[in-house]
Parts: C-alpha cells; structure tokens; sequence
C-alpha cells in the first residue's frame, strides 16, 4: 500500500502577496470610473478636498508596464521611512555587539526577579501615551527589533516585543487625546475645537490600552507556561539571533564602557520624545539620531574602529532589508491607485450609502450611520494610509455629511480616528510591514493580530453608538 504526502496550504512569500494586491489594484483601474474632488489650500496651507466637487475624468488605467513604475515611484516616496529603518537597526546592533544589550537586559533580570512580566504593561502604557498624546506610530519601527530582543530573552517570543512598542503606540496613536497628526489635524477641517472630549477620548484611551494590554499578557503568560503555544514556535528569526539565553543574561554585568553605552542610550530615547513634541522632529530628524548614536555607542562602547562600524552598518542593512523594502513595495498600491484616479471614486462612493439611511432610518439612522462611518473610514484606510493626508481626503466631506445626516461634526472625527488608526494594525500594509521588520512569516502574525483587531472594532462600535447616544 502507498501512501501520498498531503500538503497544506503555504502562506506565499510576503511579497508575493503584495504584488498581487498591486495587481489586483491595477485591475481596479480598469473597472472603477476615474473620478476627482476639486481641492484648495486650508488656513494651515493643506490641500484638502472641496465637498460636493466630485466629478468623473477620462479614465486613466494603470497599464502593465506602468505598474512597475508605480512600484519604483512607491520606494522613492517611502525612501525616508526605509533608512529610518535601517539607521534605527544599524543603532542597535552595535549594542548588540559590544554586549551592551545584552548586560541592561541582565540588569533588569535580576531587578524584576519572578515579576519581570511587569515590564510588559509598563513599556506598552509608556509607549501608548506617547502615541495618543504626540502621535509616536512609525518612529517605533527601528525599536521592534531591540524590544524583539528583549521579550525572547524573558522567554517569551517576537510578538511580545512588537506588542510592546508598536503595538502599544498604534492603539495609542488611534485612542488619540490630542495626537496633533490625526484628530488635530482632523477638527481643523471640520471646524471642531481642539481638544473636543477630551474626558471621553481619555475614556476611549483607557479602555483600548487596557483591552491590548490584557490581550498580550494572556498570551505571555500561555507561552511562558508552554513555549509550544508561541505562533512562531519552532521559526527562527534573524534578528534575535545576538541575543543570550535568560541564563546567560543573568549573568551578564556591565563594564565600565557599556554603562557609557547605557547613558547614549537613554540620551537617545530622550531626544526621540523630546525633539519629535518641541521641536518637530520626524523621520529625517530621527533616521539622523540614530545615525549618530550608532557611532558614538561604537566608539564609547570599544573594540570598533572605523572599519568595523562600517562593516556593522552593512550587515544590519542586510538583516533588516526584508522588512524595509516591504515599506517600498507596499507603497506602489496607493500609487497605482492614485495614478488611476480612482481613489476620489472610491470615497465618493462610499459616502453616498451614509447619506440615504441618514435621511430614509430617522432616528434610528443616526446610530446606523455613525457605524456606517466607522466602517467607510475602515476601509478607507486601506487605500490611504497616511492620517492626515486621510483627514484631509476625507475629512472636508464627513463634515458636511454628519450635519446632514443628523449627527456632530465631533462624531465624525471620532470615526475617522478609530477607522484611520485601528486598522493600520490589520490590513495588508500593516501586516506586512510589521512581520518584515520581526522577519515572522505574515500568516502567523495575522492569526495573532486578527483576533485581538476583532475585539478592539466590536468596542469601537460600542463607543461610536454612546457617542451618539451622549451627543458627543
């Protein structure tokens, strides 16, 4: 008797899947009628969309050819975010080298003892305050890899690590309280007051932080007890492997030069918050930083010369070029959008369904198209990204529209924060980008993050009904 070996389906290679979004984007082109809003300048100088303008265009499909030239125009427009990563990575694996790391990771060991899972909720309440406060999201994105690090040496895996950092920051960033980028930007178009509801976006902030961090200890806890319960169980990553085991790290004591080491470090993080909430600092600022702090730490830590951090560089780049050119190539979907014209189409055709039930469900209607908002800016999000370049598409047309339809204008930015923020943790952009930087398979930390995005959109719903319910 012969026996035959059954495979089971094999997630494709993240870029693979992302190339077929591409393509499934440029077919779009094909099928959806070209359209534009007519745009002008706002007091602030943004260009923001001028409701009740929208108009069909000759339509403009992206061809074959073209496609590719979206994805290289998509690496150039996200060209900054890329050495950001890259510089952030190149920061910290010199303190992986000369040992630093590893002996602070020691340190905090043998402080915490048996309640070293505290540092969870700890990091994660730091680093989702900055979120919802000054707006941190990407700035996270070169720290993954160190946290990764950390969370592997307590025994627990890479996912705890990137809850920790941009995890935590994103729900922060989308429980805004007075992110700047996304609900100020947000009421400035819809000519609401900043800070409106605070005492209720604080609320908001509690009980998501709270929901994320339950979420992540609950998994900590299941694979510290079984190791075998991890997603990534049994996979390999690369940019962990610098790291000690819990055994060695207890005993790892720091020398003289890695305290210096130390001190670079939280200068570092100092400047990170500082210099991004007083004096503007964003990605080019911050890809600078840690390109400086790269060859102070080389140089106060010992043992690398010029040569050596040169070669230093190069490999970092190398472990970290997976997950950087994810953040190119994903960039060519919206490219490919915009090039077809077809993104102002999109949106004019979602607002349209949130107009008729507003004015055929009466009362009723203003809770059905608070959610209807709420699930329009979801999938809004997909195509567009950025938060305030969303606030500023989409923004100058649910304004109107909530005055419309019966519900404050405060309501509609409440939507478009959720709907911006929550599912940059879910969709393919997202999922993509933060598996390439962890250098996880994107199925495994889709089956982790699915879940816990699931819970947070049944809240959001709850919180969009007592918006409603409140007048908010």
């Amino acid at each position: 008797m012969s026996t035959k070996n059954k495979k089971g389906f094999t997630m494709p290679n993240n870029y693979v899947v992302i190339f077929g979004i591409i393509v499934l984007a440029m077919i779009m082109t094909y099928i959806i009628p070209a359209g534009a809003y007519d745009r002008v300048a706002n007091d602030d100088g943004r260009m923001v969309v001028v409701d009740g303008s929208f108009h069909f265009v000759e339509q403009s499909p992206v061809g074959p050819f073209e496609l590719f030239e979206c994805i290289s125009s998509g690496f150039t427009e996200v060209a900054d975010i890329i050495f950001f990563i890259v510089f952030a990575y190149a920061w910290i694996s010199v303190l992986l080298k000369n040992g630093t790391f590893n002996a602070m990771v020691g340190g905090l060991i043998r402080k915490f003892g048996n309640k070293i899972e505290l540092l969870i909720p700890v990091i994660m309440i730091f680093f989702g305050v900055l979120g919802s406060t000054m707006g941190m999201s990407e700035e996270t994105y070169g720290l993954i890899p160190a946290f990764v690090g950390i969370a592997i040496a307590l025994g627990y895996d890479a996912f705890i690590g990137t809850c920790m950092t941009y995890v935590a920051a994103a729900t922060g960033f989308a429980s805004a309280t007075l992110n700047p980028f996304t609900i100020g930007v947000a009421m400035s178009i819809a000519e609401v007051e900043y800070p409106y509801g605070l005492p209720y976006r604080i609320l908001i902030f509690c009980v998501f932080q709270a929901i994320v961090i339950w979420y992540v200890m609950r998994y900590a806890r299941r694979i510290k007890a079984d190791p075998t319960k991890s997603y990534l169980y049994g996979v390999k990553l690369s940019i962990a492997t610098d790291m000690a085991s819990k055994d060695e790290l207890e005993n790892c004591y720091l020398n003289k030069r890695q305290v210096g080491c130390i001190v670079v470090f939280l200068v570092t993080i100092f400047f990170l918050v500082y210099g991004t909430i007083t004096w503007g600092w964003y990605i080019n600022e911050l890809s600078a930083l840690f390109l400086v702090s790269m060859i102070v730490s080389a140089i106060v830590g010992g043992g690398m010369g010029p040569n050596d951090i040169a070669q230093n560089f190069v490999m970092a780049a190398k472990d970290m070029m997976f997950g950087a050119m994810v953040v190119g190539l994903s960039r060519g979907i919206v490219v490919v959008l915009n090039s077809g014209s077809i993104i102002d189409s999109i949106i004019y055709g979602l607002s349209q369904p949130l107009l008729t039930m507003g004015e055929t469900l009466g009362a009723l209607g203003n809770y059905v198209s608070a959610l209807g908002m709420l699930v329009v800016q979801n999938i809004v999000n997909f195509f567009i990204g950025s938060g305030s370049g969303q606030a500023s598409a989409v923004m100058p047309i649910m304004a109107p529209l909530a005055d419309m339809i019966g519900l404050t204008r405060q309501t509609a930015v409440l939507a478009f924060q959720f709907g911006d923020g929550y599912s940059n943790m879910f969709w393919p952009n997202g999922i993509f980008l933060i598996s390439g930087l962890m250098g996880a398979p994107a199925g495994k930390w889709f089956k982790f993050v699915a879940p816990l995005f699931g819970i947070i959109f049944a809240f959001q719903c709850i919180f969009m009904i007592g918006a409603v319910a409140i007048g908010f």
